[in-house]
């Protein structure tokens, strides 16, 4: 997804706070976090939970799979902590 999709209003989304949006066909977790916007395919590459359910850690810079605790870097989707260990697509 390489261009610009209006998908919520800045006042929607507390910071940190995160928001489930739909972009073509596509589960999306939008991240507000210390004043930057992020977003991640909503999914946790462990088990295919919902990342958007997870809390936001805006000074790790992490958002947390609430199933088993597996955290995702904001910014690269990258696995930061076990059980996952494959990057969830960031955009």
């Amino acid at each position: 997804m390489s261009e610009f999709v209006p998908v919520a209003n800045v006042s929607e989304v507390s910071d940190p706070g995160s928001m489930l949006v739909e972009v073509s066909d596509r589960l999306v977790v939008l991240i507000h976090a210390a004043g930057h916007w992020y977003a991640l395919d909503d999914v946790c590459t462990h088990d295919g939970g919902p990342l958007s359910d997870g809390p936001v850690d805006a000074e790790e810079g992490t958002i947390a799979c609430p199933r088993h605790g597996a955290k995702f870097n904001i910014r690269t989707g990258a696995a930061e902590t076990m059980p996952a260990t494959k990057a969830t697509v960031a955009h």
